[in-house]
């Protein structure tokens, strides 16, 4: 027999909570349960955002330098920065210098913020990203050390891992790779198990394969890089 000749399987929204119901020994009958799945499932990429680093969410971005400048926002769902460098001039002559990242009792001690050069530091302020009861929007920020000797030489360049996107509707799939998809309906099934009364006795079982399914999933997601260690070298 032939193969379909096709790699295109993906599972939208209604496909995801009637799977998950039935690992719960139930059906998916009302819009209430769509939409208190729903409700579990961005609560459930919330909880992988705070498991690791998920790759397909790594972006990569830049911040033009402004003279005098200590302070930049950031997009308003990023959740944190895994690299970031200083980048100065642009095409042939374009270099990118190391930042060091400084906790914020660091760059609270520092006694001269305003000193300018090329700046070696930078503190990353995790805002939320809610907005307040003004209005304004807690955007994440990054503080650099010493502020932008200059406009239009310095570009702040990283990489940041962003939030993932809404369940959204019925119709949508979700914002993972394919590869994800066994661990995402384990973990719903066991997020609906916790609110299902007929489905408690299921609740161990549901666990532990969701805790199964991520080590798999994230154990795969992970770089390939080799990996080399030196020794620092210490001048005295």
């Amino acid at each position: 027999m032939a193969t379909s000749d096709t790699t295109a399987f993906n599972l939208d929204l209604n496909g995801l909570v009637e799977e998950a119901f039935e690992r719960c020994g139930t059906e998916l009958r009302t819009g209430y349960d769509l939409k208190t799945a729903r409700r579990s499932l961005n609560l459930l990429t919330i909880d992988w955002a705070n498991r690791g680093i998920n790759l397909w969410t790594i972006e990569e971005g830049s911040i033009p330098m402004v003279l005098g400048t200590a302070t930049y926002d950031l997009p308003v769902d990023t959740i944190d920065l895994l690299e970031h460098q200083i980048r100065t001039g642009t095409g042939s002559s374009q270099q990118d210098l190391t930042i060091s990242r400084i906790s914020v009792s660091t760059y609270a001690t520092i006694p001269a913020k305003n000193n300018t050069g090329r700046p070696v530091q930078v503190w990353i302020n995790r805002q939320s990203g809610a907005t307040n009861s003004s209005g304004v929007v807690q955007n994440p920020t990054i503080n650099v050390w010493p502020t932008p000797d200059q406009s239009n030489f310095y570009t702040f360049v990283y990489f940041r891992m962003r939030r993932m996107q809404d369940a959204g509707t019925g119709v949508t799939t979700p914002d993972i790779p394919f590869r994800m998809l066994p661990c995402l309906v384990a973990g719903l099934a066991y997020y609906l198990s916790l609110k299902i009364p007929d489905a408690t006795s299921r609740i161990p079982m549901l666990k532990q394969e969701y805790e199964e399914q991520w080590l798999i999933a994230s154990s795969e997601d992970r770089e390939k890089a080799p990996l080399r260690l030196a020794p620092r070298e210490f001048l005295y």
